[in-house]
């Protein structure tokens, strides 16, 4: 698996890999075993590996799918970068895996093992931008 190594290390260096988060080592398993993740595992998961890996490669895995197309991942792929998401939070990934028959997670996880901010180092830019929705928020809520 080729990366994009957008990731930076903590002292600063290019580093870090999708599969040391526990869930995106298990969707990209499956992926890469064709399984049908569900709606919600392919997004969560393209909202993540687009740091990590290339616009091809995702919609590579993705279509290993028994039911997506190339197209259908492509769309997806596109939809996630034109609307800038950034990787969910846990409460939302916890919230969508009730929502689907695919384990987002793995059965065997901990409630930490969905927080992909604790086990991924993203860009700066992911970080600026949740910080300025939350600051667009509780502006908006003060008004």
């Amino acid at each position: 698996m080729a990366q994009k190594n957008a990731t930076m290390a903590p002292d600063g260096t290019q580093g870090g890999e999708l599969t040391d988060s526990a869930m995106m080592k298990h969707l990209l398993d499956a992926l890469e075993n064709g399984q049908d993740i569900g709606h919600y595992g392919r997004l969560t998961f393209v909202m993540v590996a687009q740091w990590f890996m290339d616009d091809d490669e995702i919609i590579s895995l993705l279509a290993k799918e028994p039911d997506t197309s190339e197209d259908d991942a492509r769309a997806l792929v596109a939809e996630v970068k034109a609307h800038k998401y950034v990787p969910p939070k846990p409460n939302t990934i916890e919230r969508w895996q009730k929502m689907q028959d695919f384990p987002i997670v793995p059965e065997s996880s901990t409630a930490d093992d969905c927080n992909v901010y604790e086990h991924l180092r993203f860009p700066d830019e992911v970080y600026n931008e949740i910080g300025q929705y939350w600051e667009e928020r509780a502006e908006n809520e003060s008004q």
